[in-house]
Order: C-alpha cells, then sequence, then structure tokens
C-alpha cells in the first residue's frame, strides 16, 4: 500500500490544515466546556458553602445567594429576554437587580452565548476533521499530531492565564473586562445585588476552576493523543518497514 497517497499535493495541505485545526480548535472547546461546567448549581453550591467565602456586608445569607444566584447563571443560558431578571423581586417588593446591573447583564449574555456558539461550532468542526483525519491509517497519526499539539498549546495558555491571575489579579479581572465590555459599564456598588452574590473572591475562584478542568482535560487528550501516536508509529513500522 502507497501511504503517499493521501499526504501529498491537494490532500497533503487539507491535512495539514486539519492537523493545524485541531491545535488551534482544542484549547477553545476545552476552556467553554469547562466554563460551561462550572455554570452550574453545583458550583454555586460549592462556593457558598465554603467556610472562608465572605460574607455579604449588607445582610445576603448563604441561603439567600443560593436562591438569587441561579437566577442570573439561568438567564446567560436561556433563551429569555432581560425581563427574566428585571421581573424578580425582593420579599419587600424592590427590584432584586438595578437598571445598570440589567444592562450588563444583557451585554454578559451576548459575550456568553456567542462564546458557547463559537465552542459548538468548534467542536463539530473538530469531529469532522477527527473523522478526517482518523479514518486512514496513513493520517491517523497527523490527528493524533493535531490533537497532542493542542494539549501543548492549552497548558502553555493556562499557565499562563493562571500566572497572570495568581501575581496580578486586579490587572487580570480589568484586562478581561476591558477586552468584552464598554469602559465603565461593569462597575458597581458594593451594596449592589451582582457584587453581593458574585463578589471578586467568586470570581477568582471561577478562574481557577474553569483553568484546572481545562488543565485536567489538556492532560487527558495529551495522553491519549500520545498513546494513538505511539501506537500509530509501531502500526507503521510493522506495516511498512
Amino acid at each position: 500500500m502507497d501511504t503517499t497517497l493521501e499526504t501529498t499535493g491537494t490532500d497533503g495541505v487539507l491535512i495539514a490544515i486539519l492537523r493545524m485545526y485541531l491545535t488551534l480548535a482544542l484549547p477553545v472547546l476545552l476552556v467553554m466546556a469547562s466554563i460551561r461546567v462550572i455554570m452550574t448549581p453545583v458550583f454555586l453550591n460549592e462556593e457558598y458553602t465554603r467556610a472562608d467565602f465572605p460574607a455579604d456586608y449588607y445582610g445576603f445569607t448563604t441561603e439567600d445567594r443560593l436562591a438569587y444566584a441561579p437566577y442570573a447563571v439561568e438567564y446567560l443560558l436561556n433563551g429569555e429576554d432581560i425581563t427574566y431578571l428585571s421581573n424578580l423581586r425582593f420579599p419587600n417588593g424592590t427590584a432584586l437587580f438595578n437598571a445598570r446591573e440589567l444592562h450588563h447583564m444583557r451585554d454578559v449574555k451576548t459575550v456568553t452565548q456567542a462564546a458557547f456558539v463559537l465552542a459548538i461550532a468548534a467542536g463539530i468542526s473538530m469531529a469532522a476533521a477527527v473523522y478526517r483525519l482518523g479514518r486512514s491509517a496513513a493520517t491517523r497519526r497527523e490527528m493524533w499530531q493535531g490533537l497532542f499539539n493542542g494539549s501543548i498549546l492549552t497548558l502553555g495558555l493556562i499557565a499562563a492565564i493562571v500566572l497572570a491571575a495568581v501575581v496580578n489579579w486586579e490587572f487580570f479581572f480589568t484586562g478581561f473586562h476591558s477586552l468584552f465590555f464598554q469602559s465603565g459599564t461593569w462597575y458597581f456598588a458594593y451594596s449592589d445585588t451582582l457584587i453581593r452574590l458574585f463578589p471578586e473572591q467568586f470570581w477568582f475562584d471561577a478562574a481557577l476552576a474553569a483553568g484546572g478542568l481545562t488543565t485536567a482535560g489538556a492532560l487527558a487528550t495529551l495522553a491519549v493523543s500520545w498513546r494513538g501516536k505511539r501506537r500509530q508509529r509501531v502500526t507503521f513500522d510493522m506495516t511498512f518497514p
């Protein structure tokens, strides 16, 4: 069998592109999958019930946070408009979120849902690339190499992000918001509901959790792709001396 048929000419360019795509798309998919995992009641419960989680100076109890915070998270994931949040009321009848908070949450939803659409598209495209490269013994090693490289790239990016967050959280937090949101639209009073539900400690923990989950996914992919590369090399050595 001639193994060069699928790796030369036009096919060779396509295979190189698919391998590179796997490398670049894997970090996006792993990061977004990790973010989706922490956007769950499980993570909220773990955060709010920690003994050292900052208490709310204005009076929210752990039970209050567990009752109100899921509405904000659910809004980012569902198809409802901003009235989903604007209609919420405290027991005394006052609005849960003020106009400034509602404006920001609308912006956050736009960014969040665009990111998840991108992640879904990346996942579907990656599945197609894996299928194309993995269906033939002649190109399967390229599939494993793309995933292997993507794992290394992911680990490097996560290391840089976590280092930046740990060394200078304020710079990281401000830089992240400045990148996605209009200046001044994401500053709130400490008495605002969003800050009371999601203080900076929450976001610091969320960033570390997302980084940890992404790292775990990258390490798992690294191990599988390394084994796949090794097995493929042995197969080729045995089949094509």
